[in-house]
């Protein structure tokens, strides 16, 4: 099958060219047309610099669009890219640009670049425009982009998907959004979120909708007035997003029909909150890099109170015990973590999440957390031992991390520790310094000893 990743995107808006595809609220607003013209010239820059094609594309760019413009752009002109957080460091990007060998870095000032790899920033690539026509086109099934994620062992790991993973999408537009080409989707995270940039971004324009991002500076409780000015019709965010908003007056909001929630667990009482307050549902997603999402509530099954929700249609799953499993030939599936070069392809017929579950009787499934240590505060998915190996030089006797619920609902990042008390100041520069923000500890909490069993491990849940 002839497909591409960009042009299955935004093939839909050239039918409707005026109508909006993308609003910033006081900043910006573009046509599917200007959407287009912009990733075009985009993929001619990219074209003219005459890479290989499957090259991989390294992003280091804030909250822009400059960020979806660029990726759309690389997956255009043949190439692969590879999004990663503007809050990483410079010590964490160097080291995960040498497991991807990049052969270009777009960075935009101020945000780290890995060490002694080639650079331009977004402006330098745009040139001569690349047709629409002129696209890359090929095997669905090849590479078409690469995201990094955590692994239980701390080092972030390299997940390759195909140009087919957002074909496969589809799935999430009735088994979640209830999505249409009359949306207005409004994602309260930035452009450089890879949640913000599927279910906010990609998805709508696959269907000719509009998607709405907040200016950068927006704050949460000025979202649900902007939900009203902006007439968004589905409002995504973490949890902890919707938690801020409900704290302020609600307006009048006629046109919104539900939220969408991922990033972390959706309480249920939270979803009883926003009910009431909005007069419509939140359905909550869970997914991973691996998989996107892949279970969820939607429109027309909402996920009964504590549970996540229901099977997309046409995935197929299967729960081993309290293990959830996903076939290996769910096209959303990733090709393999990527490792010397290449794509290490799941064995067998079913991949591992690595979740615990269990199903209530009509099929819908509760999720119970993971089997690794991977924590969650704020949405971010965080290695444990990845923050403790940045810690461990700090003038301590031993040291753990764990999330804490602080008043108000939020789950945050802590830092337990045995020793004499910190300079907390040097100990949060010592952990900005060699950590991203959403990685470094928010509290710092002093004890006399770590919980630990016989053999010495760590009993990380006894923590708080």
């Amino acid at each position: 099958m002839s497909f591409n990743l960009a042009a299955h995107v935004l093939g839909p808006g050239r039918a409707r060219p005026d109508h909006p595809a993308l609003i910033v609220p006081g900043t910006l607003r573009l046509t599917h047309a200007a959407l287009l013209r912009a990733v075009e010239a985009r993929a001619g820059g990219f074209r003219a610099r005459a890479l290989p094609q499957g090259a991989r594309i390294l992003l280091r760019l804030g909250n822009t669009p400059d960020f979806p413009i660029t990726y759309l752009a690389a997956c255009a002109a043949g190439l692969v890219p590879v999004p990663t957080s503007a809050q990483l460091t410079a010590s964490e990007i160097t080291e995960m640009a040498a497991r991807v060998t990049p052969a270009l870095t777009v960075a935009e000032q101020g945000i780290a670049v890995p060490e002694d790899l080639r650079q331009v920033s977004p402006a330098d690539l745009d040139a001569a425009p690349l047709s629409f026509e002129a696209w890359h086109r090929g095997d669905e099934n090849r590479l078409g982009y690469i995201v990094f994620t955590s692994g239980s062992g701390g080092v972030p790991k390299a997940v390759a998907h195909a140009h087919r993973a957002v074909r496969a999408r589809a799935m999430m537009h009735d088994g979640w959004y209830g999505l249409t080409r009359d949306d207005r989707v409004l994602h309260a995270g930035a452009f450089n979120w890879t949640y913000t940039l599927g279910t906010g971004l990609l998805d709508p324009w696959s269907v000719g909708a509009t998607a709405i991002i907040p200016a950068e500076d927006t704050r949460a409780e000025a979202l649900p007035d902007l939900i009203a000015r902006e007439e968004a019709t589905i409002f995504a965010a973490a949890p902890g997003v919707f938690r801020r908003m409900l704290r302020t007056e609600w307006p009048a909001t006629p046109r919104l029909r539900h939220g969408l929630s991922a990033g972390e667990r959706l309480p249920p009482a939270l979803r009883r909150d926003w009910q009431v307050a909005t007069g419509t549902d939140v359905h909550e997603a869970l997914g991973m890099s691996e998989c996107s999402t892949f279970i969820s509530g939607a429109p027309d099954r909402p996920a009964p109170e504590g549970s996540t929700g229901y099977p997309q249609p046409g995935r197929r799953i299967r729960i081993d015990g309290d293990r959830l499993l996903v076939a290996t030939d769910d096209p959303g599936l990733m090709l393999g973590y990527w490792q010397d070069g290449a794509p290490v392809t799941p064995a067998g017929d079913w991949f591992d999440t690595g979740d615990r579950v269990h199903a209530l009787p009509d099929g819908a499934i509760i999720h119970e957390g993971r089997r690794d240590d991977l924590l969650n505060p704020g949405g971010y998915r965080v290695s444990p031992q990845e923050v403790e190996a940045a810690l461990a030089d700090l003038p301590v006797a031993d040291v753990a991390v764990g999330t804490v619920q602080v008043a108000g609902g939020a789950i945050v990042l802590a830092a337990y520790y045995v020793g004499p008390p910190l300079d907390e100041a040097a100990a949060n520069a010592h952990a900005a310094a060699r950590l991203a923000r959403y990685k470094q500890p928010r509290l710092w909490l002093r004890r006399d000893a770590l919980p630990r069993n016989a053999n010495g491990k760590l009993i990380r849940r006894a923590l708080a």
